[in-house]
């Protein structure tokens, strides 16, 4: 599954059909919740830890089953971002503001939001630990921590950045720098990565690059233009029919790859890049550049590494068919923390969060799982300012696709769905 690139960066499809209807039905009952610095109880019924897009759905599904005032979302950050719309803000075609929202305000009515960060998971005693050593207890556990960045494991970064010429569609912090490395481009090698490490949204380094060429065509520099995708994976994408189209478009837009190079170190004062030959890790190479877009390695939380409630890598380990535990019954995943075998999208978590609802309701009545999670996921992969792939697919690498057409081929109509009707979605369904 490494070729996918084990990936929740990507926009939601097939589950987007299924989420419209009840979300929109739902939306006048939420509303902003009340914050709370510390826990505003020590017991939960359910306990939901991160409120990215699984512990948000899952805390607004949950609270229809058990209540308002029983379920709490554990989550430090202040603002809520909608992931897969940087890959058009690094290309310039949408603002970041257009992907933030204050977390309060997608906290649904009756979800006790505990604004604070997770220290240790004691399963054993059905409970967590939070920062100032507060404990809170519980009857169900979500635990929905997302994934981590490390640019720090790359040489001379993260204060590389702070030099012209990178940026990183990953963070909010490095995204916008893409969008004017993109703009000073005059003349040389444009590169983009792709790490060593399973990776949220494994279309998006391929997406940026994509744009940028279309970028330089549009501005009359794509003639000075040498790109180059330094891949450690060994094809361009696991899903053979898309994998396929998209060499198709990397042979018509004249772009290098270089499979197996991982980046290493950047010396950014210099606008170098130095990768490693995975298939001779004694070798390295040294690219000049004039534009670098970096995509990290990534991880699980800290807080999940030899926790456990994880395999021995970090990931939080379930059944990949039901997203419950495999060892503690009342503990249940969802989304980039998991070790399910698919690609890390917020289809997959859309996805997921359905299957993980009736699984939580059946172990409820005491009752075994039934509903099975098949691996589905979508990414929409942007390669042009109104083109996109659409990439659907199961845990077998296989095409899972929604709609009646050959979705290999690039589409206008798919762009608009990914840049306007999914953030609606998102925003207005999923969460809900």
């Amino acid at each position: 599954m490494s070729a996918i690139g084990v990936v929740s960066a990507c926009s939601c499809l097939r589950p987007g059909v299924w989420l419209l209807r009840p979300g929109m039905q739902k939306m006048s009952s939420f509303g902003l919740h009340r914050a709370a610095r510390c826990a505003a109880k020590d017991y939960y019924e359910v306990l939901v830890l991160g409120g990215g897009t699984g512990g948000i759905a899952m805390s607004a599904r949950m609270k229809r089953k058990v209540g308002a005032g029983n379920v709490a979302v554990v989550e430090p950050s202040k603002t809520h971002y909608y992931q897969p719309l940087w890959t058009l803000v690094g290309g310039g075609a949408k603002q970041l503001a257009a992907s933030a929202r204050p977390t309060g305000s997608v906290m649904p009515k009756g979800v006790e939001w505990i604004k604070s960060r997770v220290t240790a998971l004691d399963p054993e005693k059905n409970c967590v630990w939070l920062e100032n050593d507060i404990k809170i207890s519980y009857k169900y556990l979500i635990i929905a921590l997302g994934i981590s960045l490390h640019y720090e494991k790359i040489k001379g970064l993260p204060e590389g950045f702070h030099h012209p010429k990178i940026g990183s569609n990953y963070s909010v912090h490095t995204v916008e720098k893409t969008w004017k490395a993109l703009q000073d481009f005059k003349e040389g090698n444009a590169i983009f990565t792709f790490p060593n490490t399973p990776v949220k949204c494994a279309g998006a380094p391929q997406k940026i690059m994509y744009l940028s060429e279309a970028y330089w065509r549009k501005t009359g520099k794509r003639s000075k233009a040498n790109i180059m995708f330094n891949t450690s994976l060994g094809v361009i994408f696991g899903v053979k029919k898309y994998a396929d189209a998209l060499l198709e478009i990397i042979k018509e837009r004249n772009i290098a790859v270089n499979y197996k190079r991982n980046l290493v170190e950047v010396r950014a004062d210099k606008q170098e890049a130095v990768f490693e030959n995975l298939d001779k890790p004694v070798m390295t190479e040294v690219h000049q550049y004039e534009m670098l877009h970096v995509t990290p390695p990534m991880g699980p939380p800290d807080v999940l590494i030899n926790s456990p409630v994880s395999d021995e890598i970090g990931w939080v380990d379930v059944d990949k068919e039901t997203l419950q535990h495999k060892k503690y019954p009342n503990v249940f995943g969802i989304g980039d923390c998991t070790n399910l075998p698919t690609s890390r999208t917020a289809a997959a978590v859309a996805a997921q969060s359905g299957v993980l609802d009736k699984t939580i309701s059946l172990v409820m009545k005491n009752q075994l799982p039934a509903k099975k999670y098949d691996g589905y996921t979508s990414c929409p992969l942007v390669t042009g300012y109104n083109k996109v792939i659409l990439a659907e697919f199961d845990y077998d690498a296989q095409p899972l696709e929604t709609f009646p057409i050959d979705q290999s081929k690039e589409r206008v109509t798919m762009y608009h769905m990914k840049a306007n009707m999914m953030p609606f979605l998102y925003w207005n369904a999923l969460l809900k």
